[in-house]
């Protein structure tokens, strides 16, 4: 098969890595990681590309995103069935399962998540993956707000003057892919973590969904539209489904 992935670029490397060991032809196109800060924004640039891309050569598109704030809600395949990993954000991506993340989620809520991708690709909007378990939309937001305008230190500043770290968090976790080395992002973690006095874990990560992505290993993990569908919500534990983009 020839696929095209279309992917946040915070999978840069385990996507990279993976695809290079995938039995398939795999084209990969990177988005921004800022662009999440608008989903409605991010969703209208992935559909112009999947209009773009869909047909000939390829025979699936697949995406290196999950449901990331709502930005893939609404998708729809064209000519060729879209592939989306039945996942709430990449923190499942880099963990290997829904279960996985749940885990993590539940037993560990208020996580700033680290991830050598996430930090390595910095575009000045923050470093740390402050995504999955313990996530607040609300409080990401403003942060981010004060990064565009008075810069990273002045805006952690600000939020821990407001209590913000303090209320949400409680521990940064490193997320290791062993794909190379991250030492200086682990460090960064450990660094950051004594300074707010969080808990600072070294979490295992898997590249399982990513490597099964591209090798069209899809099966309960990985939702398929076939031409004409998009994509919905379910509010259960399949994250994602579909109907028809005319129903």
């Amino acid at each position: 098969m020839h696929l095209m992935c279309l992917s946040c670029e915070v999978l840069a490397r385990p996507l990279y890595l993976s695809a290079a060991r995938s039995p398939h032809i795999v084209d990969i196109e990177l988005f921004r990681k800022g662009l999440h800060n608008e989903p409605a924004d991010l969703r209208a640039r992935l559909q112009a590309r999947i209009d773009e891309v869909s047909g000939p050569p390829y025979d699936y598109l697949v995406m290196g995103y999950g449901l990331c704030g709502q930005a893939t809600a609404g998708l729809t395949a064209r000519s060729i069935p879209i592939v989306i990993p039945r996942a709430h954000d990449c923190i499942t991506l880099f963990l290997g399962s829904r279960d996985s993340y749940q885990y993590q989620f539940v037993n560990f809520p208020g996580t700033y998540w680290y991830a050598h991708d996430y930090i390595e690709r910095s575009d000045g909007q923050g470093g740390a993956l402050s995504l999955g378990s313990g996530s607040v939309t609300g409080l990401d937001k403003t942060y981010e707000e004060y990064v565009a305008k008075y810069g990273v230190d002045n805006a952690d500043y600000l939020m821990e003057v407001m209590g913000g770290w303090q209320k949400h968090y409680k521990r940064a976790a490193y997320i290791d892919l062993g794909v190379a080395d991250g030492g200086a992002v682990e460090d960064k973690a450990k660094a950051e973590a004594e300074r707010r006095g969080w808990v600072f874990d070294r979490v295992a990560g898997d590249m399982v969904l990513i490597k099964r992505l591209v090798d069209g290993d899809w099966g309960d993990d990985f939702l398929v539209l076939q031409p004409g569908e998009h994509v919905t919500m379910t509010y259960d534990e399949g994250v994602i489904g579909c109907a028809l983009a005319n129903a």
